[in-house]
């Protein structure tokens, strides 16, 4: 009989191996990991010099090894039972466990890994346990101990069956998510598919603008989508224009007479997103003094959009989930399931799929948002819509401040052929800035801040493409010059001929002669040479590389050369 002591070592034994595999087995949703990884604490700590899971195989009929400890791949791959098949497929088909306390001795007992056989000298026992939910019984653990004095298999038994438990919900959720996520790829592949068969013609919508190409395409998505309750995901830069396609969506949906609830997820502590989105409980926190909806009850019957949907933290990642999956949440602080019925529209400027392969965004939450995803084009790439964008722009500075303006076709040259990284928004504050200062009725081109050397975004995202393949066009080791040879005797007719001797005037530039006065090769190394020649006067070394000193400035920012001063 165990010794009181042995007996508190066992059990804080236990203690911790279901507290390390329930650790693993919430990490990640890849049964493949995280089963071998239980697996192996399972025997390190209970000292079992072999374990196994056995699954069942839906499409072969069969029981199959899906993950073990101490076999080989070999051994592996040859564990396969029928239902009912020996000691793993008896447990399988009962769900009630069998301990087998010596493998020679029952014939019940067939090892098909070939890992589990008696030998000689030693009295192997061997324990299984199945591996069951509330509906089915999904596959078994097995685990072998060679047995010694003071071994007891019923406790072996018992931390068994509490693994098996943990490692049953895992797989039991594992293949819902794969099932959900099949699901999802099926609509999306079918909504595509719908997308494809309609003819294509010209669309519109009341509240966006867009008559180019890449705008066609986004409108006849939204009008495709719209009537479904898929959830959809917009994607695209920061301002071009997500929260109005989202409007559109709603208001040519079923839900256009429900509510349109929208929430900046990145504006939001992760408290604060909780308290906003779910709502709370009268005292669920200091300043709570009564009951109030969260954003998604007041969306009920209507539609939530969740702007800046990638950067909400892990953790509120969860939460969210659950409230995806199962349309019912708790607020703040009280203990009330509160069912919803609400269509989602997501939308994010970040790459949601390298956040998925970094471990920064759960996987299961990405195919949950990512249903139908439309994607809006930056404003460089549809450039014909910026004159429709300016007319909508200035028609209604014209109506709010009773003006008269318009925009002079070299002013809007200007507007056509900025880089623009604030898409719509950035133009739009251009606009209403421009016109706000301009004088008269007329805004030209020399109004705009770029024409002034006053324009911050161009400082600070170095976007004048024209200036930027000048200073590089520049700054790149001129091509080899092929001269003619000269004659012995060249006929004096008054005229200078550059040959190979012969350069023209001043362009070794300052301190020509110098040990530094051949310009490097590559552009960085030729900046810091043009620099260090001109005592790091800016104007010179742009005279000395014969390009303007704006487009100096937009190479030593684009190279990160930090300028020194004395």
């Amino acid at each position: 009989m165990l010794s009181r002591t042995t007996h508190e070592q066992r059990s804080h034994v236990e203690l911790i191996t279901v507290y390390e595999i329930c650790r693993i087995l919430t990490a990640s949703l890849d049964i493949d990991r995280t089963f071998r990884a239980a697996l192996n604490v399972l025997a390190a700590h209970l000292e079992l010099p072999r374990a196994m899971i056995v699954l069942a195989d839906p499409d072969e009929g069969v029981l199959k090894v899906h993950s073990s400890a101490g076999l080989s791949r070999a051994q592996e791959q040859r564990g396969h039972w029928l239902s009912g098949e020996g000691v793993i497929g008896h447990v399988f088909a009962s769900g009630m466990p069998v301990v087998v306390p010596d493998v020679a001795q029952a014939t019940e007992f067939i090892d098909r890994t070939g890992a589990f056989s008696p030998q000689e000298g030693h009295m192997l026992a061997f324990v299984v346990v199945p591996l069951k939910t509330d509906k089915a019984v999904l596959g078994a653990l097995a685990a072998q101990r060679e047995v010694r004095g003071g071994a007891r298999l019923s406790d072996d038994q018992r931390i068994l069956t509490m693994v098996a438990s943990l490692l049953a919900q895992a797989a039991q959720l594992h293949d819902a998510v794969r099932d959900e996520h099949e699901r999802l790829q099926r609509e999306k592949t079918r909504l595509q598919k719908a997308l494809q068969r309609e003819p294509r013609g010209r669309h519109a919508l009341d509240d966006v603008i867009g008559d180019s190409a890449t705008m066609q395409r986004v409108f006849e998505e939204v009008h495709r989508a719209a009537p479904s309750r898929a959830t959809v995901l917009l994607r695209g830069e920061s301002g071009t224009g997500k929260e109005a396609i989202a409007r559109a969506i709603h208001f040519r949906s079923p839900r256009k007479d429900g509510p349109f609830i929208k929430v900046n997820c990145a504006a939001l502590t992760e408290t604060l997103l909780e308290s906003e989105l779910f709502g709370h409980e009268k005292g669920a926190f200091t300043g709570a003094t009564g009951d109030r909806k969260g954003r998604f009850e007041l969306a009920q019957n209507g539609t939530l959009f969740l702007d800046e949907i990638g950067d909400i933290s892990p953790s509120f990642q969860a939460k969210l989930l659950r409230v995806l999956q199962e349309r019912e949440f708790e607020r703040v602080g009280g203990s009330k399931a509160v069912k919803v019925d609400v269509r989602l529209i997501c939308a994010t400027n970040r790459d949601l799929e390298k956040m998925v392969q970094r471990g920064e965004y759960r996987a299961d939450l990405y195919y949950r948002i990512n249903v139908v995803s439309i994607f809006l084009p930056p404003l460089r790439e549809r450039r014909a819509d910026i004159p429709l964008l300016v007319a909508h722009f200035i028609d209604r500075f014209n109506k709010e401040n009773r003006r008269q303006l318009r925009v002079s076709p070299e002013a809007m040259k200007v507007l056509t052929s900025c880089y623009w990284p604030g898409n719509v928004r950035e133009l739009e504050n251009c606009i209403e800035r421009t016109a706000t200062m301009v004088a008269g009725d007329t805004i030209r081109d020399f109004a705009f801040p770029c024409k002034q050397n006053r324009c911050l975004t161009q400082t600070l995202h170095f976007l004048d493409k024209a200036d930027a393949v000048a200073a590089v066009a520049a700054l790149a080791p001129p091509p080899p010059v092929h001269h003619e040879p000269v004659p012995e005797h060249a006929p004096d007719d008054g005229v200078t001929r550059i040959g190979p001797t012969h350069s023209l005037p001043g362009a070794a530039g300052p301190r020509a002669g110098g040990a530094g006065s051949v310009p490097p090769e590559g552009e960085r190394e030729r900046l810091i040479w043009a620099m260090e020649q001109c005592g790091w006067v800016q104007a010179k070394a742009a005279r000395l590389l014969r390009v303007t000193p704006r487009q100096l400035g937009y190479a030593l920012q684009k190279n990160r050369i930090e300028v020194r001063k004395f």
